[in-house]
């Protein structure tokens, strides 16, 4: 049994919040690059520099990336033979995001969802607990931008409408979202489990190594399909036409009951933010 002392989580995720916001990661950089060199939009070449230029002045200077520093998301895989010592671990994540966003100057845009107060330390977390063998922690931070959260969508599908079914949703889904995500988007999608089953494999998908295929061989072909048909709907960056609509397409599955067919899309900014430590 290895013992993890709180005090540590909190530092780390502290950290971990302005690294997010801060500094996009080299796979989604290298990305947004290829999609610059795949555009054919002359508008949409320009518009891409800008966001490339963007990420290159909040590396230099130290800034968010973004005006919206986002929701702070918490993937934490917790070995069974760790022991947290010296507190509470919600707390100590939540104690981390709130010394991020205040000691990182990042936007603090929680609050309550009635009426509407402000928690004006950008806590709580949403925080996704796993169980796994060994005796480290891993913890990943994921800030999320509202403005892509919004795209978003579930539905229950029939099991008859299939596969099939499944790809129209897809579409749907990012066609009616537009330029709103601030494409070119990177797309997680999760089918199969349950109503919150796929939506946690939706979200998680996006913490994957940006344009990462997806082991089971079906799935990837998918993917690959998938992001073929998005970047031919003519969306283009930032909405405003053009071909790099996304940049990626993850998709994650899971077993899921005889009689139903869950299917949920989480739409993520071209700031694919998150990062990550291991204690």
């Amino acid at each position: 049994m290895r013992e993890i002392h709180v005090d540590k989580i909190v530092d780390a995720v502290e950290k971990l919040c302005i690294d997010a916001c801060y500094y996009l990661g080299d796979d989604v950089t290298k990305l947004m690059k290829k999609a610059r060199e795949d555009e054919v939009s002359d508008f949409g070449q320009s518009i891409m520099d800008q966001l490339l230029d963007n990420i290159k002045i909040s590396r230099d200077n130290n800034v968010p990336m973004c005006q919206d520093t986002g929701m702070t998301v918490v993937f934490l895989e917790i070995g069974q033979d760790a022991h947290i010592v010296g507190g509470n671990l919600q707390d100590a994540i939540n104690e981390g995001v709130r010394r991020g966003y205040k000691n990182g100057y990042l936007r603090k845009s929680v609050l309550t969802p009635i009426e509407r107060i402000n928690t004006k330390d950008n806590t709580p977390a949403v925080i996704h607990t796993e169980i796994v063998p060994g005796e480290q922690l891993k913890i990943t931070v994921a800030p999320k931008g509202a403005g892509s959260e919004n795209m978003s969508r579930l539905k229950m599908l029939t099991p008859s409408q299939g596969l099939d079914g499944i790809k129209d949703f897809i579409m749907e889904t990012v066609t009616l979202a537009g330029g709103c995500p601030c494409p070119p988007i990177i797309l997680g999608v999760g089918i199969g489990g349950t109503m919150e089953k796929a939506a946690y494999m939706a979200k998680k998908s996006l913490i994957r190594k940006a344009g990462e295929h997806n082991a089971d061989p079906s799935i990837a072909k998918l993917e690959e399909e998938m992001l073929e048909k998005i970047n031919k709907t003519g969306i283009g960056p930032q909405g405003l036409g053009g071909r790099s609509t996304a940049m990626a397409v993850h998709i994650d599955a899971y077993p899921t009951h005889i009689a139903e067919l869950p299917i949920a899309v989480n739409l993520q900014c071209h700031a694919a933010r998150h990062k990550e430590a291991i204690l």
